[in-house]
């Protein structure tokens, strides 16, 4: 029998909302599973002090190294960097890193496909950057190479002889040395990137975009398994619903906000969200098990991409998610993956 095991950095199942669905359709799907955290991974007797889900109750039980880990959060220390490191020499893991904002756009420019849907952008090195862009562009966005939940993300707009910074609901107005020194400490212990804004607003003048979840099923294929919508809720320009924003349906969102292009505008979502993983996947040495693809679409009816996420959120989905994970992971054991 396959032995799968979840990696998590909490310590207990109790507190993952997911480690349940897993147990629950690794049954169904008639594959061992456990739980475990870093902490609990002994190298030298090579066993694994895990959790099993019995009888209605999750119990610790010692495990031996599984056929296949679910690697579904980050490591959060060098030490849970270094664990993670030493098993993948020894199991297969189902999730790898796509690297950061920038590493995305450079490789999917590469990539030339989908070249027309990427949102030009460039590492923020001082203000020339800046004052270059608002000679074509009235908004400009920047963004930390490496970043989540809509944190630090800053929109700048200019107004005669000053500067316009809005953060979340807040704004702040400087004038041009003030701004410009502003950058230079922004950028001075992290990377940034910088890219003009792409409104993409409904009726109500609220910012929004679609968020398209996709995952391997139990054939190594690509499947979508949500689309929908996220729009900002308090007149922010991110609609990252950790920020603030809320989850609309898709199709009925399209059907109010497009009208009689709404049935074109699902058919193109739907292309891409076939089109664009398979062609993604091609631009690494590894596979991947799901991304989470943020999209826009302009006045113009131009999709953009916005950003690619191979950890994507599964808040109330999580048996939805579960049920291709585990599959996936019988796929990768019996060889077919990367």
């Amino acid at each position: 029998m396959v032995l799968v095991g979840m990696l998590h950095y909490r310590k207990r199942p109790h507190d993952v909302k997911k480690a349940y669905a897993y147990a629950a359709v690794a049954k169904m799907e008639g594959i061992s599973f456990f739980y475990f955290s870093y902490q609990q991974v002994d190298f030298d007797e090579k066993v694994i002090q895990g959790w099993i889900y019995e009888k209605g109750q999750w119990i610790q039980k010692k495990m031996g190294f599984p056929d296949v880990v679910i690697n579904s959060s980050s490591p959060k220390t060098k030490r849970q960097s270094s664990i993670l490191k030493r098993l993948k020499n020894k199991t297969i893991l189902t999730s790898h890193s796509v690297g950061n904002k920038m590493t995305v756009y450079q490789k999917v420019m590469k990539g030339e496909e989908f070249q027309s849907n990427l949102i030009p952008s460039f590492k923020l090195n001082g203000v020339q950057e800046v004052h270059d862009l608002f000679r074509d562009h009235s908004i400009l966005v920047i963004k930390p190479f490496s970043g989540n939940h809509g944190r630090d993300v800053f929109f700048l707009e200019k107004d005669s002889d000053h500067f316009l910074l809005m953060e979340g609901i807040h704004t702040r107005k400087f004038q041009r040395e003030e701004f410009n020194n502003w950058i230079q400490q922004l950028i001075k212990d992290r990377n940034f990137l910088i890219q003009p804004f792409v409104s993409c607003l409904t009726q109500a003048g609220l910012t929004y975009d679609f968020r398209i979840h996709v995952q391997k099923n139990g054939q190594g294929q690509w499947v979508t398994n949500l689309i929908y919508p996220r729009i900002s809720g308090n007149g922010k320009k991110i609609s990252n619903i950790s920020s603030g924003g809320y989850r609309g349906e898709w199709i009925p969102f399209l059907k109010e906000e497009f009208g009689d292009k709404a049935e074109r505008l699902k058919r193109s979502l739907e292309t891409f969200a076939s089109a664009f993983p398979a062609h993604f996947e091609t631009l690494y040495p590894y596979s991947f098990d799901e991304l989470g693809i943020d999209v826009g679409i302009d006045q113009n009816l131009r999709l953009w991409i916005f950003e690619v996420n191979w950890r994507p959120g599964s808040r109330h989905r999580e048996f939805e998610v579960a049920k291709r994970m585990l599959p996936y992971c019988l796929y990768l054991k019996n060889g077919s993956g990367k």
